[in-house]
């Protein structure tokens, strides 16, 4: 595709281990994608506890918007950012970034569950938040924060670059709903809640939606990267709302699978479903483009395979994620299967050991070798993703017959292949940088090029192409699926 007269739109998309700025461009029928800067997002221990290397962030962001404007000159126009959700960072009185944002995964959070608790039942927390109790949202993040009396605004990662960006201070809708504390219903702060757990109203912020044109650059940002008249446009804040946008579905209530470091499935809803169904099935309402609900579950995904990579590179067995899908698939099948979203794995020190010690405990044989490791973590999470599409079925009452894969993960074919075997049900694969895509088509919302939703992933159809991955050997997963119920249960 030519750029002519096209304009250039850059989504920063950045993940819980990786980063990139992407430059879009549109000819009112089909978008491109071309990749402006690739680069590694690492957390690093500090004395009071894990931080992203939120400079370091920026200045890479800075680089790729840098390298935009040399290809493609005054053609930028537009950028907009999404992040991994519920993190954070604080300012003080005079605008300044308090510490660097905590890493999720940090252990301040422990013991913070039950402090919520204290101070409002659990139930009536769900009930006005509908998200899904998970050890470092945002809320728990809160009750273990030191800084709060220094704080006067609280930013989470997107806004928090939006900001530096532009100056101007303000939380897109769809992040700040997975903090659990903003009401699904209103999609507004939920003072009570807010005022129950003790945490200082004035950092609470202006809540704006998917699409809003935040405004043009910082005199010293627009002469560092070159860029003259690049407007800052809020997308889709939370990586998985602008996913969702990417899906290139033409059915209502579309059911989705993010797959990346974090496995996200769910169905796209017209507003928040909050019941004691969802509840007992730690169901999250979080919110959506256009005032839409992503009914959801958040699942371990990549994150366990990254982990476990990180570990052997760590030990000097280089290998990569082509071999590791090579080794799986002439290895074993069902020798051995855990439960993704196990305690066991959400912050240890070592992935392979974590997982070998699991099995022992649950009476099974370890994986081997790299292909076992390989192939157990991706049964596993496909038959996971089993269990998590039979509770969609009976909270929603709708049954799911298709499911749209999106995100990285999709280029793990065997893995797409066993969440067709596992669920028996068509998984339509791609686009894979649909979050990227997902963050341009709301900036042309803006920007008046595309009017709606439909319109939007109208284009997707157009622009990617997708690998459906029907279901094969149903019964050798429907016998394994009986023994993960008996693993996950123990």
């Amino acid at each position: 595709m030519k750029t002519g007269k096209s304009q250039v739109h850059l989504a920063v998309d950045l993940g819980a281990g990786s980063g990139r700025v992407v430059a879009g461009i549109f000819d009112g029928e089909k978008l491109e994608l071309t990749v402006m800067n690739r680069f590694p997002n690492n957390a690093t221990k500090e004395a009071d506890g894990w931080h992203w290397q939120f400079e370091n962030l920026f200045n890479d962001i800075k680089r790729g918007i840098a390298v935009a404007v040399q290809k493609y000159g005054d053609a930028v126009v537009s950028i907009g950012v999404d992040t991994w959700g519920v993190d954070y960072g604080l300012l003080d009185a005079d605008g300044k970034l308090i510490c660097a944002p905590f890493q999720y995964r940090d252990t301040r959070t422990t013991g913070m569950e039950e402090k919520a608790f204290q101070l409002m039942p659990r139930r009536e927390i769900y009930q006005r938040t509908g998200i899904q109790f998970l050890f470092f949202n945002t809320l728990f993040q809160l009750l273990a924060e030191k800084n709060l009396s220094r704080a006067e605004h609280m930013l989470f990662m997107p806004d928090l670059i939006h900001y530096y960006l532009t100056g101007i201070r303000a939380n897109e809708k769809s992040i700040a709903s997975t903090s659990q504390l903003i009401s699904p219903q209103k999609q507004e702060w939920d003072k009570d809640l807010i005022r129950a757990m003790k945490l200082p109203e004035k950092i609470f912020g202006k809540l704006i939606d998917a699409g809003t044109i935040l405004g043009g650059l910082l005199p010293e940002i627009a002469k560092e990267t070159g860029a003259k008249n690049l407007q800052v446009i809020a997308p889709g804040g939370h990586d998985t709302a602008s996913a969702v946008v990417g899906v290139p579905s033409d059915e209502a209530n579309p059911v989705f699978l993010s797959s990346g470091t974090w496995s996200i499935m769910g169905r796209e809803l017209a507003g928040p479903m909050i019941s004691e169904k969802s509840f007992e099935a730690a169901f999250s309402n979080e919110g959506g483009v256009f005032g839409t609900t992503r009914f959801l579950k958040n699942i371990a995904g990549m994150w366990l395979l990254q982990e476990c990579k990180r570990a052997w590179d760590a030990e000097g067995q280089t290998v990569g994620y082509d071999e590791l899908q090579s080794q799986a698939q002439s290895s074993p099948p069902f020798a051995a299967l855990i439960d993704p979203d196990a305690p066991d794995f959400q912050a240890p020190a070592n992935m392979p050991a974590a997982i070998t010690q699991y099995c022992k405990r649950t009476g099974q044989t370890p994986p081997a070798n790299f292909g076992a490791f390989t192939r157990m973590i991706f049964e596993s999470l496909a038959l996971k993703y089993r269990v998590v599409r039979e509770s969609l079925e009976q909270v929603t009452g709708k049954p799911v017959e298709k499911i749209h894969m999106v995100g990285g993960g999709c280029q793990h074919h065997l893995l797409n292949q066993f969440a067709a075997d596992a669920l028996n049900c068509a998984m339509v694969c791609g686009p894979v940088e649909a979050t990227s895509t997902g963050n341009i088509i709301m900036q042309l919302y803006a920007l008046g090029k595309i009017g709606s939703l439909a319109g939007g992933r109208a284009v997707v159809r157009r622009s990617f192409g997708t690998k459906t991955f029907e279901p094969k050997n149903t019964a050798q997963w429907d016998e394994a699926f009986g023994r993960f119920k008996k693993v996950i249960a123990s």
